[in-house]
């Protein structure tokens, strides 16, 4: 059955099942197999290829019919006219993120388009309300890539910021599963947002041995590395982030100049390959319908189990 609430009424979508905006990764084949599943399929900008990412939104328009939406990593695309791409392309749903999204809210808005600003903290989630967006993604510390230097964990940031704002809420980190989204909507949220879950999927274009990689995990088999500096990342253990873990301080962007040969390589050791701590829960590669399917169903029933059980 479809979940009908503030989330899904701004995306259009069956269930409140968003996937992240991964650099690289979050391209049309992924993208589309979300969106077909009844989530919400996104595509990035933070690889800063604005050529490529355009003609991964043609393709969307061949992949699926179903609502997609687009994040706008503010960073990574200034001096771009990507918001008046945005724009153009008919869309009902934007995430913004890696800056403030007072330089884009209204333009979106006036054209019809919901914006969810990803928030690391209390203090970013009110300014971001100030600025006027429809929704907060509330983005734990457990998750995998970019962080914020003082990780703060989504049991802890989710309520607090819920007790704070009436906006509807996706919650990020640590969901890979029925269980976890039933967990975060207790919190307050309602929608969950899946990186590491999708990054490891059948239609993710990554190289088979991340894949490999996150299943093998235990849920210790994360760093967070640059804690020191900006930005923080989390990331899958290897020879090469073990060895950055203890310098506290990092030049990221200089470990990240080969992560073709990681992405779609597959040499784990050539850049940092990012994942979050929910790795140690992920033990074999579905489908993106497999995946929403699954955790539509674990999240019915946990649900009724709860009511059942304690009501």
């Amino acid at each position: 059955m479809a979940i009908r609430n503030r989330v899904t009424a701004l995306t259009g979508t069956e269930y409140p099942i968003i996937q992240a905006p991964m650099g690289w990764i979050a391209r049309a084949q992924l993208a589309a197999a979300v969106s077909n599943a009844g989530g919400m399929g996104i595509i990035e900008t933070s690889s800063g290829e604005l050529d490529n990412i355009k003609a991964e939104v043609v393709k969307m328009r061949d992949l699926t019919d179903k609502p997609f939406g687009m994040n706008v990593a503010l960073s990574y695309v200034r001096g771009s006219n990507i918001i008046d791409f945005v724009i153009e392309q008919g869309i009902r749903f934007v995430t913004t993120s890696s800056g403030s999204p007072a330089v884009c809210t209204k333009d979106f808005q006036d054209a019809g388009i919901s914006v969810f600003h990803v928030v690391p903290t209390l203090e970013m989630a009110l300014k971001a309300l100030d600025a006027g967006v429809d929704g907060l993604i509330v983005e734990g510390g457990e998750g995998g890539g970019f962080k914020n230097p003082s990780p703060v964990s989504t049991m802890v940031l989710l309520p607090l910021i819920r007790s704070q704002c009436n906006v509807p809420i996706i919650a990020a980190g640590g969901i890979s599963d029925g269980a976890s989204m039933a967990a975060a909507f207790a919190m307050g949220a309602e929608g969950v947002q899946m990186g590491t879950r999708m990054l490891a999927c059948a239609e993710s274009p990554v190289h088979q041995n991340w894949k490999d990689a996150i299943v093998d995990s235990k849920e210790t088999d994360t760093v967070f590395l640059n804690q020191q500096g900006r930005p923080a990342l989390r990331a899958l253990r290897t020879q090469l982030t073990a060895g950055l873990e203890p310098q506290g301080k990092i030049n990221v962007m200089e470990h990240m100049a080969n992560l073709q040969d990681l992405y779609f390589g597959g040499d784990m050791e050539a850049a940092i390959p990012l994942g979050g701590q929910v790795t140690g829960r992920i033990d074999e590669i579905l489908t993106a319908k497999q995946i929403v399917d699954q955790t539509m169903s674990g999240f019915n029933h946990a649900v009724a189990k709860l009511a059942s059980d304690y009501t």
